[in-house]
């Protein structure tokens, strides 16, 4: 685990060195081509998701009408952008970009202002998602996920993908003025405001300020009155959450205030906000990360506090990006991963394989032995029981 700023950065420089964007040809077999509103060639294409379903998806903008916007008071109601990913029927909708052009200018700029990656090859990423697909029969569980400061939602879509492609409808949330750069439908895109300076209140203010838009969106998907036209699609009763880095801390800050969510998964995140002593009224959790980080005690005390279902994994070589799309990103434009890193595609995998295991066992009822201990199939990982 890591400081959350310090990580991010990092993962985010590790795009933009001055490498050849030319000679890197896609690392991934292709689907078909992205929205015909993005022209360039893509970078990379994501990995295929492995679940028996298509994938659509939609995005949604929610407004809290009741809740100012806690980085700049200024702007008012505290707005997000939602990815809603869901479970499809095969061979309908359109393709959907990466992300904007927009949002990855200024991801690519955030502190690299001499980038050589041109945002429009990173807009026009590969994905598998497909917009106005005609949605799958029956009512799949929901969950959110929460990305790490300063990254884009669009950094997770290979874990929202293959998720919803094994049953379940995803929330992939932008926390505004978190995110190095978010677009909303009107075209305006808002830069990170707390990237570079923690805010009022400290790093601990954000896991809580998230728990605050996680609760919001449950809100607005579970309502009678749902924004989302697919609302009938989600199991109200099978909500679950996971998050990576300060998104992880999240996940737990979101799991003590709200009930609603059964099952919790923190990616390599300190908890900056502690979990709480008297546990998470015995509901499950998975702390998933890279190897442990002796100045780090928090997942120690997390570890002694949670009181339901836990496990512990450890995936060697792993570092704080490997649970996003940058080290895919990173190697497609060339980027050598550093002495004993485990293989971006690899750790790619490994996460959406845990990841579904998880949800499948706490949300679904599934049992899954991987967590049981340590797996032929699965060697980079180390489990630890309780």
């Amino acid at each position: 685990m890591h400081s959350f700023r310090r990580a991010a950065v990092t993962a985010a420089l590790a795009l933009v060195l001055p490498l050849p964007i030319v000679a890197a040809a896609p690392a991934f077999a292709a689907p078909a081509a992205p929205a015909a509103a993005v022209s360039a060639t893509p970078m990379a294409t994501l990995p295929h998701p492995t679940g028996p379903y298509a994938v659509g998806r939609d995005l949604l903008h929610l407004v809290d009408q009741h809740r100012q916007d806690p980085w700049v008071p200024s702007a008012g109601a505290r707005q997000l952008m939602v990815s809603m990913y869901y479970p499809a029927r095969p061979g309908s909708g359109t393709p959907v970009p990466y992300m904007t052009t927009e949002e990855a200018r200024l991801l690519l700029a955030w502190k690299t202002p001499n980038r050589v990656v041109p945002p429009e090859a990173l807009a026009a990423v590969g994905t598998w998602a497909r917009a106005d697909a005609r949605p799958a029969d029956g009512r799949f569980p929901l969950v959110l996920l929460s990305p790490g400061l300063g990254l884009p939602r669009a950094l997770f879509t290979s874990i929202a993908e293959d998720l919803s492609s094994h049953g379940y409808v995803v929330a992939l949330i932008d926390h505004t003025y978190e995110s190095a750069g978010v677009t909303f439908p009107d075209g305006h895109t808002l830069a990170c405001a707390i990237c570079d300076q923690p805010p009022e209140g400290g790093v601990p203010a954000i896991a809580e300020s998230r728990a605050k838009d996680a609760s919001f969106v449950i809100d607005q998907l579970t309502s009678d009155r749902s924004p989302w036209r697919r609302a009938r699609l989600i199991d109200r009763h099978r909500i679950g959450m996971a998050g990576h880095s300060i998104g992880g801390d999240a996940a737990a800050t979101t799991m003590a205030a709200d009930t609603r969510v059964r099952a919790g998964v923190n990616m390599d995140g300190t908890f900056f906000a502690p979990a709480p002593t008297t546990g998470l009224g015995g509901r499950p959790f998975l702390l998933f990360g890279a190897q442990h980080d002796e100045t780090d005690t928090t997942w120690d005390d997390a570890w002694t506090n949670l009181d339901g279902w836990k496990r512990r994994l450890t995936v060697a070589g792993a570092d704080h990006s490997t649970f996003s799309d940058l080290p895919l990103l990173a190697q497609a434009v060339g980027m050598p991963s550093a002495p004993g890193a485990i293989d971006p595609t690899r750790g790619l995998a490994i996460t959406r394989t845990y990841l579904g295991a998880f949800f499948d066992e706490q949300l679904k009822g599934m049992w899954e032995p991987l967590f049981d201990g340590p797996s032929p199939e699965e060697p980079e990982v180390t489990v630890q029981l309780p």
